[in-house]
């Protein structure tokens, strides 16, 4: 009978799975991280598309409201337009409307045209993450 030979390497692999596994998780959490800023900055940048809306159908409710307001209850002709620009507050915006009055006559018949500007804002200061405006501006003839 020969005698049995046992082959040994010189070292085993110790702890290899460990430092894999250690690495694994690291890459899991970072990515976990970055869905969730991900997802919270998708959530801001979507509130502030929908208060970027607001703004706007704030600034059109000014400027219907200009309209309306020249048309219905025109200014004295010495002050054609309101000064300061009237301020209105429309679902938690402040609206701001200026007007500018331009007379013209052709031939019999004399026209005023008005150059209206509507801006509508909420949310602090400017710059500020929750500051939203939005301006819209037009001619209009009586």
């Amino acid at each position: 009978m020969k005698p049995s030979r046992t082959v040994r390497s010189a070292s085993q692999p110790k702890g290899f799975a460990l430092v894999s596994a250690i690495f694994l998780l690291m890459v899991l959490v970072a990515l976990g991280a970055f869905m969730l800023t991900f997802s919270n900055t998708q959530q801001v940048s979507s509130a502030q598309d929908i208060q970027g809306s607001r703004a706007l159908a704030a600034a059109r409710g000014g400027m219907q409201w200009a309209i309306g307001s020249l048309k219905y209850s025109p200014p004295a002709a010495a002050t054609p337009c309101w000064s300061p620009a009237a301020t209105l507050t429309l679902d938690g915006f402040t609206v701001s409307v200026s007007c500018t009055a331009n007379a013209y006559a052709e031939d019999a018949d004399s026209k005023t045209i008005y150059w209206i500007e509507s801006t509508a804002s909420s949310g602090g200061t400017v710059g500020g993450i929750s500051y939203t405006e939005r301006q819209i501006s037009g001619f209009v003839e009586f």
